[in-house]
């Protein structure tokens, strides 16, 4: 992959599931910038205290999280004209179903080894334009 910088913003309340994901997107593409918070609100916040030119590339929500959840965020941010993602270990069609209704690209389940977790990764910066 060519040497772009990507900026990414992960939101997932479980330390151990966002540490995997950044070292994952970090193998595949060690310049990516990877912003973290632990949940919905968060992203908002983050969103908010940014001017435009400084938002992520993508944006990466758990399902669930306290305070807001995926879906929650998704309404909230529909207008933001950047891709998003959901992964989690929900794979409740409804959850699906809502999150891509409200905006999301696409809706992973979080992979159980590690072949799975690079497609994914290698999807992430597909959706990104990398």
């Amino acid at each position: 992959m060519e040497e772009r910088m990507f900026k990414f913003l992960l939101a997932d309340d479980d330390r151990d599931d966002q540490e995997l994901l950044m070292e994952a997107i970090l193998q595949e593409q060690p310049y990516t910038q990877i912003s973290t918070v632990f949940n919905g609100q968060k992203v908002l916040d983050y969103l908010a205290e940014r001017a435009p030119a400084e938002w992520p590339s993508l944006i990466i929500l758990d399902y669930k999280m306290p305070v807001m959840n995926a879906r929650e965020v998704l309404e909230k941010i529909q207008d933001v004209k950047i891709p998003k993602v959901v992964w989690s270990t929900s794979n409740q069609p409804e959850h699906m179903y809502l999150c891509q209704q409200l905006g999301a690209v696409k809706y992973f389940i979080k992979p159980n080894n590690r072949p799975e977790l690079t497609a994914m990764v290698q999807e992430l910066f597909r959706i990104c334009g990398g």
